[in-house]
């Protein structure tokens, strides 16, 4: 069995832990509970391990955080159905703001509490190619050609997915104006061209990876690049067009949660040490685009200069993105009607 597969398996579900140097016999003084995203589990292994560091230092006491990973959709859905989760660590707004919305969870000024609107760190979407580039994929019109085959993680289920989605209709915009039929013609036949749509983007992955599906993978810049990282033998090569989306990674603590946990002081501080130089040091790291300036500067070659567009100039806003693209019925499902 490969090293993804095992990966994927280890670290399935709320069973990913890390304390500080802790046995089995031996209980954390406290725990956490993070709800994050299906391509995070590495990320927040190694992050965990230097926050329990820092929290032993900071309190005396050792920490056990555990991980629940999925696409983010269903990470929400799940804390609203009883998911008492301490945080949540996402890759879309929207995810968090219907914790607000449909859970009474948190209050609706949860983006205000931190720096850069909550969101400690920031990606786009990317290409992994195999080997050679043997399609020659360069930019987001290359997916619409009869002869590529891709790999997406489900729009529906999956805040990757709606970032991919919205990339290429930023695109589409630019590349057509105000016209509808072209716009949509190339959406059609870019979504008819997926092979396979998972549930999330580590799916997606393995997908292409381990399963050896499409000739290209569309997901997150960071994604693309740990897995060259990883998996070196396979020679993939990474493609990032230059204009793409804006992809947020908000944060939260879940205010109703902490109150039950009694663990306020630990969740917020988990959140804002994201913020830390060091911390922003390790998620420029595992390929993330980052705030803090002097880690910019550190990291710049690995970054290429984008167009990076919001969401309000593509959609006017996520509320909107989401009635017209993403509900039952609406655009995306559409487009996918054959």
């Amino acid at each position: 069995m490969s090293g993804l597969i095992k990966r994927a398996g280890r670290w399935a579900g709320v069973l990913l832990v890390a304390g500080a140097a802790l046995s089995s016999a031996q209980a954390a003084d406290r725990q956490l509970l993070n709800s994050s995203y299906d391509i995070a589990r590495e990320l927040f292994a190694a992050y965990n391990e230097k926050f329990a560091a820092h929290w032993k230092e900071k309190t005396g006491e050792t920490l056990e955080v555990r991980q629940s990973h999925g696409g983010s959709s269903r990470q929400a859905q799940a804390i609203i159905q009883g998911l008492r989760a301490d945080v949540v660590t996402y890759n879309q707004v929207t995810d968090v703001d219907i914790l607000h919305e449909r859970g009474n969870l948190i209050p609706a000024d949860w983006r205000e509490r931190l720096p850069n609107a909550s969101s400690p760190y920031y990606s786009t979407m990317a290409f992994l190619v195999r080997e050679g580039n043997p399609k020659n994929i360069q930019n987001w019109d290359d997916l619409a050609r009869d002869d590529v085959s891709s790999v997406l993680p489900n729009p529906k289920t999956s805040g990757n997915g709606r970032y991919t989605y919205l990339a290429a209709l930023g695109y589409a915009q630019q590349t057509y104006g105000d016209d509808e039929e072209k716009i949509d013609n190339f959406l059609r036949t870019m979504l008819n061209n997926v092979a396979v749509y998972d549930t999330g983007g580590r799916g997606a992955t393995t997908t292409f990876v381990e399963r050896g599906i499409g000739d290209v993978l569309l997901t997150f810049e960071s994604e693309v690049n740990n897995i060259v990282d990883e998996h070196p033998q396979h020679g993939f090569q990474v493609v990032v067009p230059k204009v793409s989306f804006l992809a947020e990674f908000p944060v939260a603590w879940i205010d109703r949660n902490i109150e039950r946990n009694n663990n306020e002081e630990l969740a917020k501080a988990y959140l804002e040490y994201l913020y830390n130089e060091d911390s922003q040091r390790l998620l420029a790291g595992f390929h993330y685009r980052v705030h803090n300036e002097t880690v910019q500067a550190e990291f710049s070659e690995r970054f290429p200069e984008l167009q990076l567009l919001p969401i309000e100039e593509i959609a006017g806003d996520w509320e909107t993105a989401m009635r017209e693209h993403f509900a039952n019925g609406a655009k995306l499902d559409q487009l996918q009607r054959r």
